[in-house]
Order: structure tokens, then C-alpha cells, then sequence
């Protein structure tokens, strides 16, 4: 879920930005701009620092993989290269 102080934050630089008519009725302004900013958030499908840090290790851990397997690949396709020029002699 995503972090209340930023979606406090928003609505806080919203209220501020409203006229002063609009500000006597700060409570329920600040109520709906709250739910309203929550929900477009929600929208956005986007996840937290902690569960973005994870997958980046995830991806990193993946990348090391990929390249150890890349390069295992190419050593045996040499190998067999050279095993295969060498039995036509």
C-alpha cells in the first residue's frame, strides 16, 4: 500500500493551492481530496520502495545468472568447435 504521509502530502499542497472560500470547508475538502488522490493512486498500479528493492536484486541475481550461463554456452560450443576440426585431421 502506498505510504499515508505522501498521499498527506498531496492533499495538504492541494488544500493550500484552493481559494480562501474553499478553505472554510477545509474538514470535508480535505476529506474528499484525500479519497480522491488515494484513488488515483490506486489506479496507478504502483508499488512500494520496499517491494521494488526486492526485485531489483531478484533482477540483478537473474543478470549474474544469465551472464555465468552465456559464457558457460560459449566455452562448451568452442569445445566442441575445437573437437570437431580436430577429428578431420
Amino acid at each position: 500500500m502506498l505510504d499515508p504521509k505522501l498521499i498527506d502530502d498531496v492533499t495538504r499542497r492541494l488544500s493550500g493551492a484552493m481559494p480562501a472560500a474553499a478553505r472554510a470547508l477545509q474538514a470535508d475538502l480535505d476529506k474528499n481530496l484525500r479519497a480522491a488522490v488515494q484513488a488515483a493512486l490506486a489506479r496507478l498500479d504502483l508499488v512500494t520502495r520496499e517491494e521494488f528493492d526486492v526485485q531489483a536484486k531478484v533482477l540483478a541475481r537473474s543478470r549474474a545468472k544469465i551472464e555465468q550461463l552465456e559464457q558457460q554456452v560459449a566455452e562448451l560450443e568452442a569445445r566442441l568447435l575445437k573437437d570437431t576440426t580436430a577429428g578431420d585431421d
